[in-house]
């Protein structure tokens, strides 16, 4: 009886958000437990059902909003750029810089980047929104003699890939990439907005200069999977046969 009651309201709950735009706070439990005349865990339990039919997501101490998965498309053939990538899916971008400071460049980023370990360079890390609801947080290793005053440049232009394309005169291009679903720590967690052990995608970029060769940054990128579809295409298309 209990499990039908929480998905009747899931399911009164889903017809009435259908067609709202994705980032619209909706009722929370206890306003859910008060219309609906049930306690705070099948409110809960409604909430939980409508979030994993991915309708909703969860931000923690913030609320709950409508949502819309976006397809995160990783392809050599696109640009590496958060913001694009997000526009071309019918998402609204924004990043804010959490802080970007020069520092060691640890062992294992320095062997990607072909550099000596310590080497001074620029972390960046960003939380980044979709539709203004957080959606993913990373870190961005890039040279210092790639870009000198990365702080100053980030503050005013914000995307990575205008700073290395319009100040480096570079054309940003992915030379390697690595995906895989991960469970969030506390910290990552917090960043998401999300409950430490939910799920997220960890995606690792290694970006050149499509000119030259030469190695611009390392993206280590945490997503969550309730706000990303990430889909990674290879190869090129086959021919289209339609009429």
């Amino acid at each position: 009886m209990a499990a039908r009651k929480f998905r009747e309201i899931a399911d009164l709950i889903a017809a009435e958000i259908d067609g709202l735009p994705p980032g619209t706070r909706i009722a929370g439990e206890s306003e859910i437990g008060e219309r609906f005349g049930v306690g705070r865990a099948a409110a809960r339990a409604a909430l939980q059902e409508l979030q994993r039919r991915m309708l909703v997501r969860r931000v923690q101490g913030v609320g709950t909003f409508t949502a819309r998965r976006i397809d995160y498309l990783i392809s050599g053939h696109r640009a590496p750029s958060w913001s694009q990538t997000v526009r071309d899916s019918g998402s609204v971008p924004r990043t804010v810089v959490r802080s970007c400071a020069v520092a060691p460049m640890p062992a294992d980023v320095a062997g990607l980047l072909g550099y000596e370990p310590s080497t001074p360079c620029h972390l960046l890390q960003r939380r980044s929104f979709t539709d203004e609801v957080p959606a993913a947080w990373g870190l961005e290793w890039v040279p210092v003699d790639v870009i000198g005053e990365l702080a100053i440049a980030v503050q005013h232009f914000g995307s990575l890939h205008v700073i290395l394309r319009d100040m480096a005169g570079a054309e940003p291009q992915r030379a390697w990439s690595r995906a895989s679903l991960e469970t969030t720590d506390d910290h990552v967690a917090a960043e998401l907005g999300c409950t430490p052990g939910d799920s997220a995608w960890l995606v690792e970029s290694l970006n050149h200069d499509a000119r030259s060769g030469r190695l611009l940054c390392l993206t280590r990128r945490w997503m969550r999977s309730d706000a990303v579809r990430l889909t990674i295409e290879t190869g090129s298309a086959p021919p289209s046969h339609a009429p």
